[in-house]
C-alpha cells in the first residue's frame, strides 16, 4: 500500500490478501491425500477382516518350544515395588538377584504385567514363572498359569541382560 492510495484501494488489497489466505488454507492438506488415507484405512480393514474370517495362522511368531530346544531354564518368583526395585528368588527361597530402584525397572515392569495378567484369573503376581534360554540364544518368560509369554529380545539388550543374569546365577 502506498501513501497516495485511496481507502477503496486499501480495502481491495486487504480483501485480496484475505482471499489468498483462504485459498492457501483450503489446500493445506490436499484432497487427494485425504482420499488416499481413507482408501488405505479401508484396505487395511478388508485385509484384517479376511485374515480373521479365514482363520489365517499368525506368521510373525517366534519359533515354538517344539522347534527350538531349551538350553537353560529356571523357575523363579519375582517381587517388585513401584519405585523400580525388584527381588528375584528361587523356589527354595534363596535370592537370585536383587535389583535396586535404578536398575530393576524392567524386572519391576514385568512384575506389574504379571500382576495384571494373573490378577484376571485370581492368582498372585509372585507365583513362579519360567525364564528360558533357547538354543538360538533367545531368552523368554513363560507363565504356566496364564498364556503370558514374553520374548525379551524385543525389549532391548539391557533388559534382556537383566534376565540373562537371573539364568546365570
Amino acid at each position: 500500500m502506498t501513501l497516495d492510495s485511496t481507502p477503496a484501494q486499501s480495502q481491495m488489497i486487504r480483501t485480496s490478501a484475505e482471499q489468498k489466505l483462504v485459498e492457501r488454507d483450503k489446500e493445506m492438506i490436499p484432497t487427494v491425500l485425504i482420499r488416499a488415507m481413507f482408501i488405505l484405512c479401508l484396505c487395511i480393514l478388508i485385509i484384517v477382516s479376511y485374515a480373521r474370517l479365514t482363520d489365517r495362522p499368525l506368521s510373525a511368531m517366534p519359533p515354538s518350544e517344539a522347534e527350538v530346544p531349551i538350553v537353560t531354564e529356571r523357575t523363579v518368583r519375582i517381587f517388585a515395588e513401584l519405585d523400580g526395585s525388584a527381588r528375584v528368588m528361587a523356589l527354595d527361597g534363596t535370592v537370585v538377584a536383587d535389583f535396586a530402584a535404578d536398575e530393576g525397572g524392567f524386572v519391576a515392569g514385568i512384575y506389574r504385567v504379571l500382576e495384571r495378567e494373573r490378577g484376571a484369573v485370581g492368582l498372585e503376581a509372585s507365583d513362579p514363572i519360567r525364564v528360558v534360554r533357547y538354543a538360538d540364544g533367545r531368552i523368554s518368560l513363560r507363565d504356566a498359569f496364564t498364556d503370558f509369554r514374553a520374548e525379551l529380545v524385543g525389549f532391548g539388550a539391557t533388559n534382556e541382560a537383566a534376565f540373562a543374569r537371573i539364568l546365570e546365577e
